[in-house]
């Protein structure tokens, strides 16, 4: 089994999936996203893993760079905003825990952290 966090340390949320995973034994693969952030094809991927319809839903909707950016702006395509979280990986909702194993590829927003959970049943 393979077990990727996209991960911000400085977030409470993403530290209590990490500590959640770790107290299952597991051990995720850490991305620091703000540092390497994911590629457009990676949050594509992302996006259907979770089931989402829509890259806003993946958007951190508070952050100063989204209403800089104008993304609020319904008229904006899919790959403008996903071009938006790439440029400006702070948009990106964290954590995100993406699990590759026997069964596929699925992923899951902790948001709650026991949301990730659901990854592992």
């Amino acid at each position: 089994m393979k077990v990727v966090m996209w991960h911000n340390p400085r977030c409470s949320k993403s530290r209590q999936t990490l500590q959640l995973l770790q107290e299952r034994g597991i051990e995720p693969q850490i991305v620091k996203y703000l540092e390497t952030p994911p590629s457009a094809e990676d949050i594509r991927e992302v996006l259907q893993l979770l089931g989402f319809s829509s890259a806003r839903e993946l958007m951190r909707r508070k952050e100063k760079e989204y209403r800089e950016l104008g993304l609020a702006d319904e008229s904006k395509s899919e790959d403008e905003l996903i071009r938006a979280m790439v440029e400006h990986p702070r948009l990106i909702e964290r954590p995100v825990v993406i699990v590759e194993d026997a069964r596929g590829k699925r992923a899951a927003l902790g948001r709650p952290p026991e949301n990730v959970l659901s990854l592992f049943e």
